[in-house]
Order: C-alpha cells, then structure tokens, then sequence
C-alpha cells in the first residue's frame, strides 16, 4: 500500500485548532487522551524521536479495530461497506509506516519496545471495548489523539530548528514511502 495523500504547507490550517467538548461523552474522550498524554510527558519529556514511536504505535490501533468491527459487521449485514473497511486498514498501515519511520530514527531500547508492545496492548483492548460500546466516543478519542498528535509534532518541529534535536537525514523507508528527495532531513519527515 503506498499513502498517496500530499499536502504543501499552504495547506496546513491552524494548528492550534481544537475541539471544544460538546457534552459527556466528548468530555469522557478528551480526559482519557489528557490522561494517557500523563504518561508520555513523564516518560518521554522532550525526547520526541521516541515520543513519535508511542504516538504512533496508538495511532495505528483505531484503523485496525474500526477495519476489524466494520468488515464483521459488513459480514453480519450481508451488504457492501462502500469503501470503509479498506479505507480504515490503509490508514492503520499508513500509521505503521510512520512508526516503521519513527523507530528507524529513535532506535528504541529494549525497555522501550516492550513499553511500546505493553501500550498497544492495553490501547488496542481498551479501544476495541471502547468502540463497542461508545463509537462515538472512540471516534472522538481519535480525534483528541490527533490533537494531541499536532501539538507534540509541533514541539518536535521547533527542537529542530532551534537545533535542540539533530537534524538528521530522513531514513530510507520513509524516502520510499512518501516520495522523499534523496537529500531529506527529519525535518521533512516531522
């Protein structure tokens, strides 16, 4: 599968765009993001490279288990999902790459993979529930990730150029994968 999306940076939109909690069930999903955000500051605090990898190690779970219950239900129903299940499998494997990517860069210890293997676990449990029995609110769970997701890369752009974290070339997986120049840095990875 190759992501074919591109943006140029005219595209970005504001990044300190946020979503104002509506009622219960939004305020329920922006809390449980605020509190598994807890855990990587403490952990992680400025180390971004190896933020990124938790960051998308989670972000590859709701793809996966939303293609897993949409295909099941799809089964159930007996019809055509339009789309959806493909939809939502190629965006687990677009995040996997950006974590195959993440994982080049921050060569994680062995601690730190199974800390990433022990967050996947709980996360994929924990969404897949949760999912079943709020989808509303695990969607908006992924939107609250995505948040938080801008806010960290965002803190990671500016480690970058202020020099506080090396500017190293891009790994060859993600070259290939997004289409890279031969001469691409993190930043452009980032």
């Amino acid at each position: 599968m190759e992501h074919q999306a591109t943006f140029a940076t005219g595209d970005i939109a504001d990044t300190a765009r946020h979503h104002l909690p509506q009622d219960f069930r939004d305020r329920f999903a922006l809390r449980l993001v605020k509190f598994m955000r807890i855990f990587a500051d403490r952990f992680f605090a400025s180390r971004y490279g190896h933020r990124a990898v938790v960051l998308e190690t989670v972000a590859a779970v709701p793809g996966m288990v939303g293609g897993l219950l949409q295909h099941l239900k799809a089964l159930r129903h007996i019809r055509d999902d339009q789309g959806w299940i493909r939809e939502l499998i190629e965006e687990a494997d677009n995040e996997r790459m950006h974590l195959m990517t993440f994982i080049e860069i921050a060569q994680p210890s062995r601690f730190e993979r199974f800390l990433i293997a022990t967050t996947q676990l709980v996360f994929y449990n924990l969404y897949f529930f949760l999912y079943l029995l709020a989808p509303r609110v695990a969607h908006r769970v992924v939107g609250y990730l995505e948040e938080e997701a801008v806010v960290s890369y965002t803190q990671y752009l500016a480690q970058i150029d202020a020099g506080k974290v090396e500017n190293v070339a891009a790994p060859q997986i993600a070259k290939d994968y997004w289409h890279l120049p031969h001469d691409a840095r993190l930043r452009d990875v980032v």
